[in-house]
C-alpha cells in the first residue's frame, strides 16, 4: 500500500504532467471535495483514484 504526505495541488499536477489549474477543472468535473492548501493523503487518494489521464 502507498503511504502519502500532503501535498500542493501543483505538486499532484506536476505528477499527472499537468498545469494546476487542468487538476482543479477536473477535481471540479469528478464532484470531490477538496480542502484548500495542503492536500490531505486522505483526499489524495480521492484524487487519484477518480482522476483519469
Amino acid at each position: 500500500m502507498r503511504t502519502y504526505r500532503a501535498k500542493y495541488r501543483q505538486e499532484i499536477a506536476e505528477e499527472f504532467g499537468i498545469s494546476a489549474i487542468t487538476l482543479t477543472r477536473w477535481i471540479q468535473k469528478e464532484k470531490l471535495v477538496i480542502s484548500r492548501g495542503l492536500i490531505s493523503p486522505k483526499e489524495q487518494v480521492l484524487i487519484y483514484s477518480n482522476v483519469y489521464l
